[in-house]
C-alpha cells in the first residue's frame, strides 16, 4: 500500500514538476517575450558599446598627451607663437583615366 501510495506522490510531483517547466517554457518562447528579449539585449549592447568608446576616447587622450609629452608638443602656445597653424594637405589625385598599354 505504501509502496503505490509512493509511486503515485511521485508520478504527481514529476507531472506538476514537467508541466511547470513546459509552460516556462512556452511563455519564454511566445513573440513578445522573445521581442522583449532581443531589445532588452539592444539596450544592453547598446549601452557596452557606448562605455567602450567612452574609454576610447579616454584612452587616446591620454596617448595623445604622453605622444606630445615625448615629442615635446605639449608647450602652451604662448612660448611658440611664431608657429602657424598646422595644414592638411589633401592626396594629389590624378583626375585622368589611365589605360594601360600592353
Amino acid at each position: 500500500m505504501f509502496r503505490r501510495l509512493f509511486w503515485f506522490v511521485t508520478g504527481a510531483a514529476a507531472g506538476v514538476w514537467a508541466t511547470t517547466k513546459v509552460n516556462r517554457a512556452m511563455r519564454r518562447l511566445t513573440p513578445d517575450s522573445l521581442a522583449a528579449g532581443a531589445a532588452d539585449k539592444a539596450v544592453e549592447a547598446g549601452a557596452r558599446l557606448k562605455l567602450f568608446a567612452s574609454d576610447v576616447r579616454t584612452g587616446m587622450a591620454v596617448r595623445e598627451a604622453q605622444l606630445n609629452d615625448a615629442l615635446g608638443l605639449a608647450a602652451p602656445e604662448a612660448e611658440h607663437p611664431e608657429l602657424p597653424a598646422p595644414r592638411r594637405k589633401g592626396i594629389a589625385r590624378d583626375t585622368h583615366n589611365r589605360k594601360d598599354d600592353h
